[in-house]
């Protein structure tokens, strides 16, 4: 391939994600774009600008001579948590920025994709520079599905249940019942292996030694999950972590987040507005506190993050990020990038579990076996899922 083929394919690829994350958000009305519902979701014109201060601040200003920054005051407002950076608004404020406006916000991203355009053609776009630009992409897909899933949140808690789109969605189905597979006891390689974009948390391919294990081919539905909660399963301490029983109590959780009990049956908020829960459809939006109760309810568990890897390929997954039983800590020989860069992942590896996977709001292209989410344990907003292991 030869370096002019090279830089169109590679401006082209950037101007696609570009552009799916305005797609995203060319459905909501203008109020939407500044609600802060609670702290772990962002507006959406957060996420559009502090997707752009990221190629703004990493790759034009330090590799672009002469290159004028859109606003000096961006890098306080759109700043994610990068402390090498500099100070910012803190994470609960998002939602107090009426300004800079939604158009100012677009106008920044029209400003920055135009520099970007020039920087990827001119003869200051190096090889070196290739994985910062690959990762800024990447992070920007991370935040498609995070601008997808907060939206979720802040329409799915208006008293309206306004839909985010009359475009029907493609809600995952299940049919007929799940078979454990099943896995003799042995070492296995985990990690990332090949050529190819990842995070640098998945690095460190390792051999983990693995029990016999069976694990699910189908994630739990909506149908199995009603049946815990009708047997009791929100007001039996006996299935939950003393950290989970006191998150219960202490929230009156009943269900799964957006399922409300109207006349007389169960609905659930989705992208297209309130519709009567699928039994057939894998259940959503569980913390990993209601999905260990699950587990223990159905005298199981949840699978290992080494024991689903190695079994991924054995089964069909993408359509829930699914909790595993692992702590997210690194993998051997992990190491930390210097400067800011160093701060994307490692920082976090600490009082969070690892889910695995990806989910319908995943952009296409972004989901590998060996991707590591990972999130708090009482946290639900996010498109999780469960597969039970024993």
């Amino acid at each position: 391939m030869t370096p002019e083929i090279t830089i169109k394919d590679i401006t082209k690829k950037y101007m696609e994600i570009r552009g799916h994350s305005e797609k995203i958000c060319a459905p909501l009305e203008i109020e939407d774009y500044v609600v802060q519902p609670i702290v772990d979701v962002s507006p959406p014109k957060w996420h559009l600008g502090h997707t752009t201060w990221f190629f703004e601040t990493f790759i034009l200003l330090p590799n672009f001579p002469g290159y004028q920054v859109f606003d000096p005051q961006y890098n306080f407002v759109f700043n994610s948590y990068y402390e090498t950076i500099g100070t910012r608004v803190i994470r609960t404020d998002r939602g107090n920025l009426s300004r800079p406006s939604v158009s100012e916000v677009y106008q920044y991203r029209k400003y920055v994709d135009e520099q970007m355009k020039i920087f990827l053609q001119s003869e200051f776009m190096k090889e070196s520079i290739e994985p910062l630009l690959e990762l800024g992409l990447n992070h920007e897909q991370q935040h498609q599905e995070l601008l997808l899933t907060d939206i979720k949140y802040i329409l799915g808690h208006n008293p309206l249940f306004p839909p985010y789109t009359k475009e029907q969605n493609n809600i995952p189905m299940i049919s007929g019942d799940a078979q454990m597979l099943s896995f003799s006891e042995g070492v296995y390689e985990i990690g990332f292996k090949g050529e190819g974009f990842c995070f640098d948390n998945e690095l460190g391919r390792h051999k983990v030694f693995l029990d016999h294990f069976e694990i699910a081919s189908q994630l739990v539905t909506n149908g199995e999950y009603l049946e815990f909660m009708e047997a009791g399963g929100y007001s039996d301490f006996r299935h939950w972590h003393a950290e989970g029983w006191d998150w219960v109590k202490q929230n009156h959780v009943k269900s799964p987040l957006y399922w409300h009990y109207i006349d007389d049956s169960w609905q659930y908020y989705t992208l297209n507005g309130l519709q009567e829960i699928d039994l057939q459809s894998p259940v959503c939006h569980i913390s990993f506190y209601e999905a260990s109760a699950f587990a223990s309810w159905k005298q199981m568990r949840l699978p290992t993050e080494a024991e689903w890897e190695v079994a991924s390929h054995h089964f069909d997954w993408g359509s829930r990020w699914e909790w595993t039983n692992s702590a997210y800590l690194p993998y051997p020989h992990f190491k930390k990038e210097a400067g800011a860069v160093g701060e994307y992942n490692g920082k976090f590896m600490v009082n969070q579990m690892v889910l695995r996977g990806a989910s319908e709001a995943t952009p296409k292209g972004h989901s590998r076996n060996t991707y590591r989410n990972f999130f708090q344990t009482n946290l639900k907003w996010q498109f999780t899922g469960i597969r039970l292991a024993r």
